[in-house]
Parts: C-alpha cells; sequence; structure tokens
C-alpha cells in the first residue's frame, strides 16, 4: 500500500502543467514551396522544363540580385506602391462610405446598394478603353482602376456586417435607451468589423490584381512595365521576378491587415483548430 505522503506527491506532479513543445506552423508551412522549387530546379537543370518556357529558379534569384543593384527593381516597386497606396485610400473610403450609408439607412440602401450590385460585375479589362477616354493615360486610369477594385469587395462585406449585426444586441442598446449615434459606435460598428476586416483582406488582394491589369496598358514605369518589356525581349527570368514581387508585396499587405485584426478583435475567441 502506498503512504498518503506518497500519493499527496503524485498528485501535486499531475497537477503541475506540462510544458510544451512549442510548434512551429510557419516552418511546416514553407516545406510544401521549398519541394516545389527543388522540383522546379531539377526539371529546368535536366532539361525537362525549357528556358522559353520559364526561367529556372537559381537563374531567377541572380537576376532579382542584378535588378536590386541596378536600380531597376527598387524604383519600380517604388512606383507600383504609390499606385497601390493612393487608389486604395481612395478606394477604401469610398467603399466604407457607402456601405455605411446602405447599411445604417433604409434610404440610402435603396440608392446605394442596386447601383453598386450592377457595377461590381464589370470587368477590368472592359473597362480600360472607357477609362482612357475620360482620363487619358496617364496615372489617373491606373489609380481609378484600383480604387475600384478595392470598393467593391469592401463595400460588400462592410454593408453585410452592419446588417448581420445581432437584433437583439440592438434591442438592449434601445432598452438602455442609447441614442442612434451611441448605438452605432458602440453596438453595429463593433459588430460589423470583423466582416468590415475580411473585405479589407480580400480588397488588398484585388488592388494588387487590379494594378496588374493597369499597368499593362500605357505605362512606362512600375512592375507592370516591367514584366511586359521583358515579354518583349522572351526574359522569363525578369517576368517572374515581377510575378513573385507582386506576391509577396499581396502577403505583406495581407500580413499587415491580419496583425491589425488580431489586435482589433482580442475580444473575440475564435476556434482554433487543435
Amino acid at each position: 500500500m502506498s503512504s498518503p505522503a506518497l500519493d499527496l506527491g503524485q498528485a501535486r506532479r499531475a497537477a503541475r502543467p506540462r510544458a510544451r513543445v512549442p510548434r512551429a506552423p510557419g516552418l511546416r508551412r514553407l516545406i510544401s514551396p521549398l519541394v516545389l522549387i527543388l522540383l522546379w530546379q531539377a526539371a529546368s537543370s535536366s532539361g525537362l522544363l525549357p528556358e522559353r518556357l520559364i526561367a529556372a529558379p537559381v537563374k531567377i534569384a541572380r537576376t532579382a540580385i542584378d535588378l536590386t543593384e541596378a536600380g531597376t527593381l527598387p524604383e519600380a516597386i517604388a512606383v507600383s506602391l504609390q499606385r497601390v497606396a493612393i487608389g486604395f485610400l481612395i478606394g477604401a473610403a469610398a467603399g466604407v462610405v457607402l456601405a455605411l450609408a446602405a447599411g445604417l439607412s433604409r434610404l440610402g440602401e435603396n440608392a446605394v446598394d442596386p447601383p453598386m450590385q450592377m457595377l461590381r460585375t464589370l470587368p477590368f479589362y472592359g473597362l480600360i478603353p472607357l477609362f482612357i477616354l475620360w482620363f487619358g493615360i496617364g496615372e489617373t486610369p491606373k489609380i481609378a482602376l484600383v480604387a475600384l477594385g478595392v470598393a467593391f469587395p469592401l463595400y460588400l462585406n462592410t454593408y453585410a456586417g452592419i446588417r448581420g449585426v445581432d437584433g437583439r444586441l440592438v434591442e438592449a442598446a434601445r432598452t438602455l435607451r442609447l441614442g442612434r449615434a451611441a448605438l452605432i459606435r458602440h453596438v453595429i460598428l463593433p459588430g460589423a468589423l470583423p466582416q468590415a476586416l475580411v473585405g479589407l483582406r480580400q480588397s488588398l488582394g484585388i488592388a494588387w490584381l487590379a494594378l496588374i491589369v493597369a499597368e499593362q496598358v500605357n505605362a512606362d514605369a512600375g512592375l507592370g512595365w516591367m514584366i511586359n518589356d521583358a515579354r518583349e525581349f522572351m526574359r522569363t527570368d525578369v517576368i517572374v521576378v515581377g510575378l513573385v514581387v507582386y506576391s509577396v508585396l499581396g502577403l505583406l499587405t495581407d500580413a499587415l491587415v491580419r496583425l491589425i485584426e488580431r489586435r482589433a478583435l482580442a475580444w473575440r475567441r475564435a476556434f482554433q483548430p487543435a
């Protein structure tokens, strides 16, 4: 038979929190991309993947270094970032204001939502000739395309978030005799924030897609112009460098929004998979 003191010691040891081995999900997520790059390099080195179709990863990395040292790549990134930033600010402001107008008022919904639902289905390429006629061939049509691409997903998600606020919370706020301004500030906007942040992430992704389209037309600087110029000389390495930079910038902006989301929604307990 075991002594009471021994049983008490075992119980204390069992109650102690066990040290967990820290996980590194970011490292595990890098395994499959690295395997694909290695297979790509092997196929290029063996001749299975001709250079005229796509350059090898080693050559693409060397080209990226050369373009960076020559100043071509940093200059192109700066021009593209400026276009995205201006277009995003204009489109985000328009999308949020229109969503508030449509979500908080029945009159605003009838006035704003029908044209927004019709315009959001228009393709980017179909708008380019019209934008050139309206704004010329300078920076304005490129920024307008980005702004248009940003406005619609942010509008749709913010509008859906406002209309998706739990009605019981609204009734409770009215029972407490909150005014309309206080109701919007303390109930409606916090309730719509998660959906609005989803729209923000989608808008940033579409901003880069719209920029790719915009910079293929009448551009003399930027990542799109660099890709278009490389196409004329069959430089697949430069094309891939430009595409990789587009994707990296998109991932960085998405990571920034996810950081804001974690900070802004720290009060919400979300599902965490095992």
